[in-house]
């Protein structure tokens, strides 16, 4: 591989970006099928690869190489085809050598990442299932399956990936030295970057919102004892929850400390069958079922309702940020020791306040970095230095929050350097390494695994040594 070129193969599987659908041969051929992809309407699918019993598709390879291309590191080349493959085939060798190794994911992992994931696409649909089947042509339970099934692959390969890098370092001399090797007429050119920081705060719902929920719960219980209603169809009806509503509010069985300690503490003390009191957890308030008890493991169903702050809690926390701004400007506090108090964004608030690119661990971002077009637009009719008025947003999962925004610093576009662009040097020579630690790993891990290739993408060579 082109010393440009690793960078992208080396970050498909070190950030576990990958269309590849965790998939087990059941047997040794499978219909040919119609996959759509993004740009290019209908292809033929077929298996391109094999391992164990694990299958690559032509769709796989198809979407992955695409999103690489897309999500390429900004200034360095994007990645070949037969680059994406290799990286594929090796996230199958590593699923396999799992397997193997019996290096595994619990349910309680896959499940809650699938959850918020699915909740993300509902709310761009508002929650509507129908309006969902219509345009992924599949419903909210197909697509949460599918979810999972990725997600419980790309899990396995991080373990897998942290298990045979652990250990990994990288020294200012090899970063310099990284950098030295990279000929100067083919350094990156970096288009403006900015440091951008914010201090979030969570509307404080009054007690009267909650004792609100918590008389709906208890009039839902009496319900149910009444013979009224069932438990499956009020939670269906009335939880917040999307992951579990549509199954009728069944979560599925989890290990002790797989769940909040007040839900699994209420949960443990009921009999099967038994109806808790409303309790809340950071989520929200939960009505809990208990359902059967295995062992170390448990199943239950609830009902979840968020509690959403009033008006008057939401100019609560206007004023308090006001305040707290204020102070910053003032020079009474700092901006990241303000963040850190007092902040309840807790990615950004362990971070000092600041917005940060995970893949160069760098505070420095692009403009295209900043997904949130609100962000965008609010920046740009910002000076550098200066803070926001207290602005109100909506939290994806939890409803209307408040924030300042501090725009710190801005960097003009330039040709990468060691005294710019350091954090971005040593991300890129870290993933050269970890792709030369996986290449060397691949090449013994290979011997111990059934792989078999299609003779299309022979010409990429991958099993050479």
């Amino acid at each position: 591989m082109s010393n440009l070129k690793y960078l992208f193969v080396a970050l498909i599987f070190a950030s576990g970006i990958s269309a590849v659908k965790a998939q087990e041969a059941t047997s040794e051929e499978k219909p040919a099928a119609t996959t759509p992809t993004p740009t290019s309407g209908q292809v033929l699918d077929k298996i391109v690869a094999k391992v164990n019993n694990y299958i690559l598709l032509e769709s796989d390879v198809q979407l992955a190489y695409l999103e690489a291309v897309a999500q390429s590191q900004q200034g360095f080349e994007a990645p070949t085809r037969c680059e994406v493959f290799e990286s594929l085939l090796i996230n199958k060798l590593m699923v396999a050598k799992a397997d193997l190794d019996s290096i595994t994911v619990t349910d309680a992992e896959v499940m809650f990442q699938a959850d918020q994931r699915l909740s993300m696409v509902m709310q761009q649909f508002g929650g509507d299932e129908n309006i969902l089947a219509e345009v992924y042509g599949k419903t909210a339970d197909q697509l949460k399956s599918e979810i999972e099934e990725q997600l419980k692959e790309q899990l396995i390969v991080q373990k897998m990936q942290q298990k045979i890098t652990e250990g990994l370092t990288i020294s200012p001399a090899e970063v310099r030295k990284f950098y030295n090797s990279i000929p100067r007429d083919s350094l990156p050119f970096f288009s403006a970057e900015v440091t951008v920081g914010q201090i979030v705060k969570k509307p404080e719902v009054s007690q009267h919102v909650k004792d609100d929920i918590i008389a709906k719960m208890r009039e839902f219980r009496r319900q149910i004892d009444a013979g009224e209603a069932d438990f499956q169809t009020l939670a269906r009806n009335n939880s917040e929850d999307p992951g579990s509503a549509a199954q009728g509010g069944e979560l599925g069985f989890f290990r002790r400390g797989e769940l909040a300690p007040e839900y699994e503490a209420t949960a443990l003390s009921l009999r099967p069958g038994e109806i808790s009191e409303p309790i809340e957890t950071m989520f929200g308030f939960h009505m809990i079922q208990l359902l059967e008890r295995r062992g170390n493991t448990f199943n239950t169903r609830h009902i979840l309702i968020r509690p959403m702050p009033s008006e008057d809690d939401i100019k609560r926390a206007e004023k308090f940020l006001d305040s707290l701004r204020q102070q910053v400007i003032d020079k009474k506090i700092e901006f990241s020791k303000a963040a850190k108090e007092h902040s309840d964004d807790r990615p950004t608030s362990d971070n000092g306040g600041f917005f940060s690119d995970p893949q160069n661990q760098s505070n420095r971002l692009t403009l295209r970095t900043l997904e949130d077009p609100v962000l965008y637009f609010t920046l740009d009719s910002m000076k550098v230095g200066t803070i926001t008025t207290p602005m109100r947003f909506e939290d994806e999962r939890e409803g209307t929050k408040v924030r300042v925004l501090y725009y710190k610093e801005r960097y003009p576009a330039h040709r990468a350097n060691m005294d710019d662009d350091y954090e971005k040097l040593k991300a890129a020579a870290r993933r050269k390494k970890e792709e030369s630690i996986l290449s060397t790993w691949f090449v013994g891990a290979k011997e111990d695994v059934f792989i078999d290739i299609d003779p299309s993408y022979d010409r990429c060579e991958v099993l050479k040594d």
